[in-house]
């Protein structure tokens, strides 16, 4: 019996000695000190030695299983200390060395664009307002003296949900419902997406529309000429000049094409405004009685000044982008500009 615990001694000491991570070493305190190891299965053998020789080969296991104790819990200490330091070792940092760089985000140009005109008006009195993008025939065109068969509605290539509803082609849609939900005096500006069935270098299915809309008593084009001037000098340059141009809109009577002097050159002539010094930024004009009427407010007591212009357009014109389409790709080499 002594040669053998002897045997299972060494064995044990050497496993222990060989033992390179602790997951191995666990496996040793299995094999020899667990419920089913070999130093317990003769421990519970120990009722078939003789009566008088089991004290001393008690002894002998008791003895055995604390070298084997303690050799498991030296060698656990020094595996311990090797992992560690091998952790360490492979998690070092060498500050000396260049460090990574982070993309950091920007906003999109539209965004800023978006955010500067609503700031330039909000200066002037104007509130902000939004509306639905899926828009009923009735607050897209006929509240807006476009009614059905009218040849104006030849002007836009509409995207219809059905006979009734549509894809917004205007944020002037949101004029009639302002009109028919609050009473005068009015000042509000209305950005949003809205959709046409065009599609070239400047112009986009979905764009974003600006809509303004002032009423009060005794609103003049006058009125509407330095309210244009104030937003041209603020967005562009303060040197910025405003030219309107006589045209034709159902919903305003007279109506005009509002004309800024070119941001790149100053009005000098160059290849954006096409040698002209003009660049075309919006349309406006003072609210058709008609519209003011079908609206609920009183055209003899009231008058008021509306206009409209792309965002898309705006942001073109101040950052010089020559496509439209760089502002819907998501290209990061075109957005990281704008940081």
């Amino acid at each position: 019996m002594k040669e053998k615990l002897d045997g299972i001694k060494l064995a044990a000491l050497e496993m222990i000695e060989n033992a390179e991570t602790t997951a191995q070493l666990n496996d040793v305190r299995v094999k020899y000190l667990g419920k089913s190891g070999e130093i317990s299965a003769i421990m519970r053998d120990m009722a078939k030695v003789p009566k008088e020789e089991r004290p001393k080969i008690g002894m002998l296991v008791n003895e055995m299983r604390g070298v084997v104790e303690n050799a498991l819990e030296a060698k656990a200490q020094l595996l311990a200390r090797i992992e560690e330091e091998r952790k360490l070792k492979e998690e070092e940092i060498d500050v000396t060395m260049p460090a990574h760089g982070k993309k950091i985000g920007t906003l999109h140009p539209l965004t800023l664009i978006r955010r500067e005109l609503i700031e330039i008006f909000a200066n002037m009195g104007f509130s902000v307002d939004e509306g639905p993008e899926i828009e009923s025939d009735i607050f897209n065109f006929q509240l807006l003296n476009i009614p059905k068969d009218h040849p104006s509605r030849d002007m836009q290539d509409t995207f219809y949900v059905n006979e009734n509803f549509l894809l917004r082609t205007q944020t002037s849609a949101m004029q009639a419902r302002i009109m028919q939900s609050q009473k005068p005096p009015i000042r509000v500006v209305v950005p949003g997406k809205v959709y046409r069935s065009d599609d070239d270098a400047s112009h986009s299915p979905i764009f974003n529309q600006f809509e303004g809309l002032a009423i009060d008593r005794h609103i003049t084009m006058g009125d509407l000429q330095g309210c244009l001037q104030t937003f041209a000098q603020k967005i562009f340059s303060k040197d910025t000049k405003v030219r309107l141009r006589p045209s034709y809109f159902p919903f305003t009577e007279p109506s005009v094409e509002v004309d800024v002097t070119c941001s790149v050159c100053h009005g000098k002539g160059c290849r954006v405004c096409k040698g002209t010094g003009w660049v075309e930024i919006l349309g406006a004009g003072i609210v058709n009685p008609a519209v003011l009427d079908m609206c609920g407010i009183d055209s003899k007591e009231y008058s008021g000044f509306a206009f409209g212009f792309g965002i898309d357009r705006i942001a073109m014109i101040k950052y010089g982008i020559p496509n439209i389409k760089l502002l819907y790709e998501n290209d990061m080499r075109f957005l990281k500009q704008f940081n």
